[in-house]
């Protein structure tokens, strides 16, 4: 008797606690996730409120939540930048040209007056602006020595989400493995798509030509302007030549300077304003001898 006691105490016990969990889950007593609506840049986008439809006895807010609070809806009203480019759909608030300032967390409170008193409800819903990469900024030496590293840079500030790079050379495509692009001569160079540089380990006078970067993510692509890189083999006898002439032109200056030296050409020479004994006539003679008397 005892054990069949315990095992309908136990059987008691777990459907209780069955019966629970089910009133936690029916009840709602999990926090609500918020909405995620993504859109692209100039296109519509509506912000929904969860709610039935708007009454008369009903008030709506809409704030955009941050470091600072700022209405969105506010006294039946549009507020800000949204009141010349949005329209209410009752709850609800449908941007009809969304920029990437307006991403962020939206808020929509709705007060209705119950038996109880004011019954507040609220709903989050997060924006996210998706941007097209703009022109990116491509750094291309104009010259380089053959057997010198040389790295090309590709960079965009404003696509969301962040895009990817691609480099052409006189039009066509550099992959990211070389030995399989049937274009390029060079098996060295190295492509990274996410921080946009081609690195050359060993440039060769193959490598010569016209460079451009593309940026590319969902929502579109750009291209920066093509620029042109020269490699050239190190030129040992023409820098040889110049050292020569440039030691020749030094010699020829000091065996002038010496020579100068020698003929007096930059000591310094008397002059013919140099100051002469001029006689005294007789009148100045007497006039100082009346003054030793």
């Amino acid at each position: 008797m005892a054990r069949r006691s315990r095992h309908r105490l136990l059987l008691l016990l777990l459907r209780y606690l069955v019966v629970a969990l089910g009133c936690h889950k029916a009840y709602g007593l999990s926090a609500p996730k918020d909405q995620v609506i993504t859109a692209i840049e100039y296109q519509e986008v509506i912000l929904k409120c969860k709610y039935p439809k708007k009454t008369l006895d009903s008030r709506l807010e809409w704030k955009k939540l941050g470091p600072s609070v700022s209405f969105v809806y506010y006294q039946q009203a549009l507020r800000g930048e949204f009141k010349d480019r949005a329209q209410m759909l009752d709850f609800s608030i449908r941007i009809k040209n969304v920029t990437r300032n307006d991403a962020g967390k939206y808020r929509c409170e709705v007060s209705t007056p119950s038996d109880q008193g004011q019954s507040l409800e609220e709903d989050t819903v997060t924006l996210e602006v998706l941007v097209a990469p703009g022109v990116p900024s491509c750094e291309v030496p104009n010259s380089a020595v053959s057997g010198s590293t040389v790295e090309l840079r590709c960079q965009d500030k404003e696509g969301n989400p962040a895009p990817e790079y691609t480099w052409f050379k006189d039009g066509n495509r550099l992959s990211g493995n070389p030995r399989l692009d049937a274009q390029s001569s060079n098996s060295s160079y190295t492509v990274n798509t996410k921080s946009g540089t081609l690195q050359f380990n060993a440039v060769s006078k193959l490598d010569s030509g016209e460079y451009y970067c593309e940026a590319h993510n969902s929502v579109g692509y750009r291209r920066c302007p093509g620029k042109r890189m020269q490699v050239d083999d190190l030129n040992l006898s023409g820098i040889i030549a110049t050292v020569v002439a440039v030691a020749l032109v030094i010699s020829v200056c000091g065996l002038g300077v010496c020579y100068a030296q020698r003929k007096g050409y930059f000591s310094s020479k008397k002059g013919s304003s140099a100051t002469k004994a001029t006689p005294m006539s007789e009148n100045d003679f007497k006039h100082s001898k009346s003054f030793i008397i």
